[in-house]
């Protein structure tokens, strides 16, 4: 049995919980360390989840020769230099989604990597969850035969506290739809048509509240097959169950409808109509995330979740902030009415 590959969160808070959660069965797998510039901060996290060492810093922890790989779980304005140091140290990098703020980021982190001969996977546990690796087959066996409309849907109401980091755009990098959105839009981007144009539109931002970003955006795009799709992505509205909401693929033959969080996909398309269970041991993707991060490290190879797959869809990303429509006033409405 090889031995367990030994990886440091550089950052404790809630998205270090999460994985950390998950990582518990895999103890046999992965083994983990904790840093943060506040100590006590790390020795909880370690106490918590059973972790093996305790870094008063992310500086201690890449520096340290025991240490495989690191887990970048700060908010975004540090990635970049993170993981770049983490790079040249010569280690492998997890980052979180979303992984850097401009293209030339990722350009310059795929070149360090290269260079260093490390792997380098961006955490989208989206693109691993048993919902995406199934909607991706049910594509490819053309059970709706020629894709026209895709129509992708994920609002509820996740208001965040005054003192949240995401509040500050400096920090998350944009607003709530880039933070977070990103996962979704990866999500319509990776089923097996390529997201080729894409237009933001984006509603007036609340003014009430601590939450102070803005916090909805709808996107419109077209595929290389030439389907169009839409986007709805907000955390203001309410829904039912605090997010249960369902999206619809329609094809020339049928029509895959799914809850968007991946509890259920109703196929009525060639064949008999069929109600399909994606799984809900890895629900979110984190335990196949993981296993691919460990996989690529002891293959010497790249992730599915690598680098080049992130830049495609920053491009997207990219495309929509470039052309993002604006609210707007009553009166400029009227102006351009009359």
């Amino acid at each position: 049995m090889p031995q367990p590959i030994r990886i440091a969160f550089l950052g404790c808070g809630f998205i270090t919980r999460v994985h950390s959660g998950h990582l518990r069965s895999m103890k046999a797998d992965i083994v983990c360390s904790y840093a943060s510039r506040d100590r006590e901060k790390a020795e909880a996290a370690c106490r918590t989840f059973g972790g093996d060492r305790v870094y008063p810093s992310y500086t201690a922890a890449i520096a340290d020769p025991a240490i495989d790989a690191v887990v970048i779980a700060v908010p975004p304005r540090f990635h970049f230099e993170l993981a770049m140091q983490a790079i040249e140290a010569g280690k492998h990098v997890l980052v979180e989604k979303p992984a850097f703020l401009r293209m030339a980021d990722y350009r310059a982190a795929a070149e360090a990597r290269d260079r260093a001969g490390r792997t380098v996977l961006v955490g989208e546990n989206d693109h691993y969850k048993p919902l995406a690796v199934r909607l991706r087959a049910l594509i490819q066996e053309g059970v709706i035969g020629e894709m026209v409309f895709a129509h992708f849907t994920t609002i509820a109401k996740r208001l965040k506290s005054e003192d949240d980091w995401r509040n500050d755009e400096a920090m998350a990098g944009g607003d709530a739809f880039f933070e977070e959105g990103i996962h979704w839009l990866h999500i319509a981007g990776s089923l097996g048509p390529i997201i080729v144009t894409a237009h933001g539109y984006r509603p007036a931002p609340s003014r009430e509240g601590p939450d102070r970003r803005a916090k909805s955006m709808m996107v419109a795009f077209r595929y290389d097959n030439q389907a169009v799709g839409s986007l709805y992505y907000s955390r203001e509205i309410p829904s039912l169950l605090r997010g249960l909401r369902l999206s619809k693929l329609y094809g020339r033959d049928g029509v895959i409808t799914f809850e968007s969080n991946g509890l259920f996909v109703l196929v009525r398309g060639r064949g008999l109509p069929r109600l399909i269970l994606p799984g809900f041991r890895d629900i979110r993707g984190y335990q196949a995330m993981y296993r691919d991060f460990a996989g690529a490290i002891r293959a010497g190879r790249q992730p599915e979740m690598s680098l080049e797959r992130a830049m495609d869809d920053q491009r997207v990303m990219d495309q929509i902030y470039a052309g993002v429509e604006q609210p707007v006033s009553p009166a400029g409405a009227r102006a351009v009415g009359q």
